[in-house]
This record gives structure tokens, C-alpha cells and sequence, in this order.
């Protein structure tokens, strides 16, 4: 196995044999092979233990494994101790989620503090197996179903082709010594359940089950490349970039097929899950809207509205009189000047003594009206964002200046007559959209 680890690392992780790297060992059978298999192959690591506090003892015995384990190989050993319930109950996740977030932050803190470009783990093909298995329980798509990548980031999983009995098998020969995890026999968790009773099932159909798994694996994986090829075309073709946003034909959405699983797959990265609602918005009514976490989807006519989940800021944010350079909510900048040039979308003029201060930046709401520049009488905002042909995202998005409870500028589109200069006018602020 020697060899052929030798080889695999140099046909396929080059960069490991150039770069120190972090090798996260929990002291079982896996890790402890790894270690090995790279100290064998003159790598050069950091062995990285993280002890959970979850089984007492045997936790502190892990620990004191992996240091022993440090100084046979000739290693340095970073060790770490997690409060991992306290987690649980603070954050409202299962132990395994707990676990899995506190040791990657770890090892994320760590490669930046030692200035380590790659984290190696001992995943194996078993491992992709079961993993695969859990994501076909819950009803995951093809990305699901593709297993553990060997890559991803900074993250290297050099044993993703070898099983579990290959593993074990030279260990033995090797007379490795490891710590056996109690807690991976118990069943309650789904992943022991899968390992123990499903896996040893599946293994008997089939002599050569787990080769017959990893070639069904390289065929998704060719699909799953086929079809992100097919989805960037689309998305190239009907995702158009306005601004801040992504407009999308709704008519040209509504012919592709099948439906559903182009929605999937083009809406999948936004953090959308509730694919009925999506699909919905295509016949809702205008202004109608699904939410991920980061992102909004908004009808709007005859398309639909992509754009970042952003916070509405329903505050009011002061300005003070005199010269001024703000960042938040919004970019300005005021100063006082000599001359009047022409007003402009992104910067305007205003005959200063007819402002009250402080200036105030907000959100518009409804019932807002001004007295645009040049036209005669008040109209209201919700009538000047139709006769813009504003869409839903821009107006939720729109600020305006004001001077006490009257309006100075719809920012970056018109300014309000009241306070223009004039002839008469003896100071004038110009203030910019930066």
C-alpha cells in the first residue's frame, strides 16, 4: 500500500509533497494510517488533535495517544480542548454539527497563524459511501450523490480511494497500534446505524461491491460536470446584470425543461430549498417574493429579481451642517462651493439657507411626496417610482435626503424644487452620490 499511496500523492496531491500541511489525527485507526503513510513518504506535517470532552477518560487517553503518536513519528503535535455540550446548547446544534464546526474553525485558525496552505484528512471510500447513503436518505440532488471530493479549498482527503478493509488490512500487517472510538458502535446516530447495518448488507450483494460503488460514483460525477455545463449556458443566456442585481426573463424560465430541475440547478447556489414556492413565482403576481438566507427572488412584471438579502434599515441617520464625507447608509459627500454647475443624477446643488439641519438620510415610505425639480405641485414618491418604471428591489432600496420632514433628494435620480439655487441664493452646498 506503501507504494501505491507514493504514487497517488504524485500523480494527484504534488502539492503536498512541497508544502508542510496539517494532518488532523483523532488517534483511530484512519488517521493514525495516514500518519504514517506520510512520515513514511518523508512529508513534511503537523499532527492536529482536537479533544472533545465528550467520553471523559477515553477522550484524555485519545489525547495522550496522539502526543506519543507525535514523538514515534518525529511530529509536532497541536492539541486543543472544546467545551463541545456548552456548544450544543449555546449554538442549538447536534453534538456531530457542534463537533464538526468547532475543529474546522480550529484548523482554519491554525493554517493562518503557522501560515499552512493545506489541511489533510483520512476520509476513505467507506467514508463516501455512507455519506453517500445519508444525502440519498434525506433526498439530495446529484450533487449529493457524487461522494467526498478529494479537493475542496485548502482541504486534501488522500484516502478517499482506498476501503476500510485495505486500511485495516495494513494496519495489521504493519502492527499499527490506534484507539477505537466506543461511540462509533452506537447505533443512535445515523451514520454508525448506516456503517454497522446497512453497509456490511450492501457489501454482500456483490463481491466487488465497493469498486462497482466508486465506477457508479466517477458516472455521476461526469453527469454532474455535464449538466453544470448545461446550466452556466443557461445561465450566460438569461441571467442579465443590472446593477446590484440579476434581471431573469420569467417567459424564458417557463419553456425550459424539466422545469423543476432547471430551477434546481440555476437557483441551488442562492441558498433556495423550497422549490414549489420558486416555481410559484413565475405565475405570482407582481411583487411577490421567496427568501433564502442571503438572497431575495421578486416578481417583478415580466421577470424575476435576483438580489443580495440585504437588512432594510428602517433608521434615520443624521448629517451635520457644514462640510461632510458619510460611508453609511449610503455614500455622500457635501461641501460648500462658489458656483452652481449642472445637477446630475449622482451629484446635486442646493441653495444651503433653505435647509434645516440636521440633514437625515432614511428609507422612503408610503405616503412620501416631493416637488421634483422643474414641475409644478407635490407628487407622491409611489407615483414617481411607477412613472420611472422603478422594479420592486430598486424601490425597497431607495434613499432620500431630507431637511426636517421635507424631502431634498430622491438620491441618484431627482432633486427636490424646493431647495434648488436660485438667483437670490448666497451659499450653495453641492452634495455627491459617491
Amino acid at each position: 500500500m506503501l507504494k501505491d499511496f507514493q504514487s497517488h500523492i504524485l500523480d494527484n496531491f504534488p502539492e503536498l509533497t512541497k508544502n508542510k500541511f496539517l494532518l488532523a489525527c483523532s488517534g483511530g485507526l484512519d488517521s493514525v494510517l495516514l500518519s504514517y503513510l506520510c512520515k513514511e513518504s518523508e512529508m513534511d506535517f503537523i499532527l492536529a488533535h482536537c479533544n472533545f470532552r465528550l467520553r471523559g477518560a477515553a477522550s484524555d487517553g485519545d489525547e495522550k495517544f496522539v502526543k506519543e503518536l507525535g514523538n514515534r513519528l518525529g511530529r509536532p503535535v497541536l492539541v486543543t480542548h472544546f467545551d463541545t455540550m456548552g456548544y450544543v446548547h449555546s449554538h442549538r446544534v447536534s453534538v456531530q454539527m457542534a463537533a464538526r464546526e468547532l475543529r474546522y474553525q480550529w484548523f482554519k485558525g491554525l493554517m493562518e497563524e503557522h501560515g499552512i496552505a493545506y489541511l489533510v484528512m483520512a476520509h476513505h471510500a467507506d467514508d463516501n459511501l455512507e455519506t453517500f447513503l445519508i444525502n440519498l436518505s434525506r433526498g439530495t440532488g446529484i450533487d449529493g450523490l457524487t461522494g467526498i471530493p478529494e479537493a475542496t479549498g485548502q482541504i486534501r482527503r488522500p484516502l478517499l480511494k482506498y476501503t476500510r478493509d485495505t486500511i485495516l488490512a495494513y494496519a495489521k500487517e504493519r502492527d499499527l497500534q490506534w484507539r477505537e472510538d466506543e461511540s462509533n458502535a452506537d447505533t443512535k446516530y445515523l451514520r454508525n446505524k448506516i456503517r454497522l447495518e446497512i453497509v456490511p448488507k450492501l457489501k454482500e450483494l456483490h463481491p466487488t461491491f465497493m469498486e462497482n460503488f466508486e465506477r457508479t460514483l466517477g458516472f455521476l460525477k461526469e453527469t454532474q460536470e455535464i449538466s453544470e455545463n448545461e446550466l452556466e449556458r443557461v445561465r450566460e443566456q438569461l441571467f442579465q446584470r443590472e446593477n446590484q442585481y440579476l434581471k431573469i426573463s420569467v417567459l424564458e424560465l417557463k419553456i425550459l425543461r424539466p422545469l423543476h430541475g432547471y430551477l434546481y440547478g440555476l437557483f441551488k447556489e442562492f441558498g433556495f430549498t423550497e422549490w414549489q414556492n420558486v416555481a410559484e413565482l413565475l405565475d405570482a403576481m407582481s411583487g411577490k417574493s421567496v427568501y433564502s438566507t442571503e438572497y431575495v427572488l421578486l416578481k417583478n412584471r415580466d421577470h424575476l429579481i435576483l438580489a443580495k438579502n440585504t437588512a432594510q434599515e428602517k433608521g434615520v441617520f443624521e448629517i451635520a451642517e457644514g462640510d461632510f464625507k458619510i460611508d453609511y447608509p449610503i455614500g455622500l459627500e457635501g461641501k460648500a462651493v462658489s458656483e452652481k454647475k449642472d445637477t446630475t443624477a449622482r451629484i446635486i446643488y442646493l441653495d444651503k439657507n433653505t435647509l434645516k439641519y440636521p440633514l437625515t438620510v432614511r428609507k422612503w415610505e408610503k405616503g412620501d411626496y416631493f416637488y421634483p425639480l422643474g414641475m409644478k405641485g407635490k407628487k407622491k414618491l409611489s407615483k414617481y417610482f411607477k412613472d420611472e418604471k422603478l422594479d420592486i428591489f430598486s424601490k425597497q432600496e431607495q434613499w432620500l435626503l431630507c431637511s426636517g420632514d421635507a424631502i431634498v433628494w430622491v438620491i441618484g435620480r431627482r432633486v427636490d424644487d424646493r431647495f434648488k439655487v436660485t438667483e437670490s441664493t448666497k451659499e450653495i452646498l453641492s452634495i455627491a452620490l459617491l
